[in-house]
């Protein structure tokens, strides 16, 4: 078994932090359904802006807005304006191919990248 890359959100533009919200990461419910994602998911968080990492949990956003919301404590670390990349992972013993979207700086859908 190996865990391999299965889901990953390139390029996004994080959209708000709010500490006082209990935890987790809020993305456009049609990223989340373009990547393969699932709510609740655990997801890896990369800032490509300060190089901060983070694993957290997936809620949806309101569809169509763009909306990529770091939650809680993790918003200490990533804040707004920041570019991330958002990857989910699975556990398989196969080979998977991974859904990898690009997004513009308003964090909408502009195509899928290779494997």
């Amino acid at each position: 078994m190996r865990w391999q890359l299965r889901s990953k959100i390139h390029k996004a533009t994080v959209t708000d932090a709010n500490v006082a919200y209990v935890g987790s990461i809020s993305i456009d419910a049609n990223l989340i359904e373009l990547a393969g994602l699932w709510v609740h998911e655990k997801v890896l968080v990369v800032s490509n802006t300060t190089g901060a990492r983070l694993e957290t949990y997936v809620i949806a956003g309101e569809q169509g807005s763009g909306t990529i919301c770091i939650n809680g404590a993790a918003a200490h670390l990533i804040g707004r304006g920041e570019e991330v990349i958002i990857m989910g992972f699975e556990l398989t013993d196969r080979q998977i191919a991974a859904k990898s979207v690009l997004v513009d700086s308003g964090n909408q859908f502009i195509r899928y990248l290779e494997p």
